[in-house]
């Protein structure tokens, strides 16, 4: 039955759970790399919407049927800042991948729970990161069931081209897929930051050769007006 308009208003999505965004610094720095990575990924591309933490309302009427991936990736829908993904509001697209970070807070009945919501309601790939071991477990859609991934240790994400292997607590072990790994925001910055300390460095060499060559030229100058004075061609010497 369709919900009317009236009806519709009285609806409320909240944009918090009321839930912290992670139970420690460990799991925080896995998701802020893995969302910063998955944007800068697909920076180019104004059709793929990458978010953390974001509740996720697959059901039209029902603000109780609700989700919030550490991090997800949807193909098909413009980038830009929402309070919440009501899916109907987005051409009923689903996040396609979906990303979740253990932490000591989690038990594995409730992460069953959640790859079911996800199993349930359309995702394509679900991954999950433990940061104790740097290890990953994987499912992938197959028709309406996921099926486990059997060797992560390399395996390619069909949708984000990323490889995987292990990692070390906040280093994920994920490489992009022109081979470079995912750098946490403090290693971009530092090479961000080492990259314009040398550019300085060798634009200051330019300017200091110029001069140089500048105060060659002058003297070379000054030798040649002497020689003329002294009635020798400086062309001749």
């Amino acid at each position: 039955m369709a919900i009317s308009p009236t009806v519709k208003q009285r609806i409320h999505y909240p944009d918090s759970d009321g839930q912290p965004m992670a139970d420690n610094t460990v799991q925080y720095e896995c998701m802020v790399t893995l969302k910063g990575n998955l944007e800068l990924l697909f920076a180019d591309n104004p059709q793929v919407f990458v978010a953390g933490d974001l509740l996720w309302y697959p059901v039209e009427g029902r603000p109780d049927i609700r989700q919030a991936p550490d991090a997800m990736v949807v193909f098909g829908r413009p980038k830009g800042h929402r309070g919440s993904y009501k899916q109907w509001e987005e051409e009923n697209i689903p996040p396609q991948v979906v990303f979740e970070i253990w932490s000591p807070g989690n038990r594995f009945s409730r992460m069953e729970e959640k790859m079911r919501f996800y199993e349930r309601y359309g995702v394509e790939e679900y991954y999950i990161y433990y940061p104790d071991t740097g290890e990953w477990d994987g499912w992938r859609r197959e028709g309406e069931r996921f099926v486990p991934i059997e060797q992560m240790d390399g395996w390619i994400s069909p949708r984000l081209g990323v490889r995987f292997g292990k990692g070390l607590e906040t280093d994920l072990g994920l490489q992009l897929p022109d081979g470079r790994r995912m750098l946490s925001f403090l290693e971009i910055a530092q090479i961000a930051e080492r990259a314009q300390r040398e550019a300085e460095a060798e634009r200051e060499r330019a300017e200091r050769a110029q001069r140089e060559a500048e105060a060659e030229r002058e003297r070379a100058e000054r030798l040649a007006a002497k020689l003329r004075e002294l009635g020798i061609d400086p062309e001749q010497v």
